[in-house]
């Protein structure tokens, strides 16, 4: 699961860049830094005329009968559910982040992030609910560094697939079997 991330403007070069074209695109700050929230409107890169862009997009899927959000969808079946099976094959996007969160029985909370960068990129996929752009996180099995805290964890792309995930579906159901990379965490 994930329930919380990290995008700091100031460290990352490359979200920068993101937020700087979102400023000139949408002409005024929309979106948030910082600790990610469900709900709130963070960058995320998804198809444009069949290149990718940076776009704003709110955290979580309308739960069912309008209560709370849904902010995760399992990697494994996300092809099954109807809620999300058009989404995964017309609307995938990517998230940008500097790490996430996830917290252990003993309720401390860790932070996870790539050691050789200051970025990574977790896959998703989004929807619009009443002309908002709404997106849910994909998640697979935990890999061993991080089943120790949690069972679950975002599905980490690497630079070099971003374009492939958003724009080829032929390799849709590749990438959703993939095992993450090992992440470092700090407390």
């Amino acid at each position: 699961m994930c329930g919380r991330y990290y995008v700091d403007d100031e460290t990352s070069r490359e979200i920068r860049k993101i937020l700087d074209y979102l400023d000139e695109k949408f002409q005024r700050k929309t979106v948030k830094t910082g600790e990610i929230f469900p709900s709130d409107t963070v960058p995320i890169l998804s198809a444009s005329h069949k290149k990718i862009e940076p776009d704003i997009s709110a955290w979580g899927f309308p739960g069912f009968n309008n209560k709370g959000v849904l902010i995760n969808a399992r990697a494994e079946t996300v092809m099954e559910k109807k809620m999300f099976r058009d989404s995964v094959l017309n609307r995938r996007c990517v998230i940008p982040a500097n790490g996430f969160y996830e917290w252990d029985r003993s309720k401390n909370k860790y932070f996870f992030h790539r050691h050789e960068s200051d970025i990574l990129y977790m896959a998703g996929i989004y929807n619009c609910y009443r002309n908002e752009p709404r997106f849910v996180i994909l998640t697979t099995n935990a890999n061993s560094s991080i089943e120790e805290i949690h069972s679950r964890m975002p599905l980490i792309l690497e630079p070099d697939e971003i374009d492939t995930w958003i724009l080829d579906t032929t390799r849709t159901s590749q990438i959703l079997a993939k095992i993450p990379p090992q992440l470092s965490k700090a407390l």
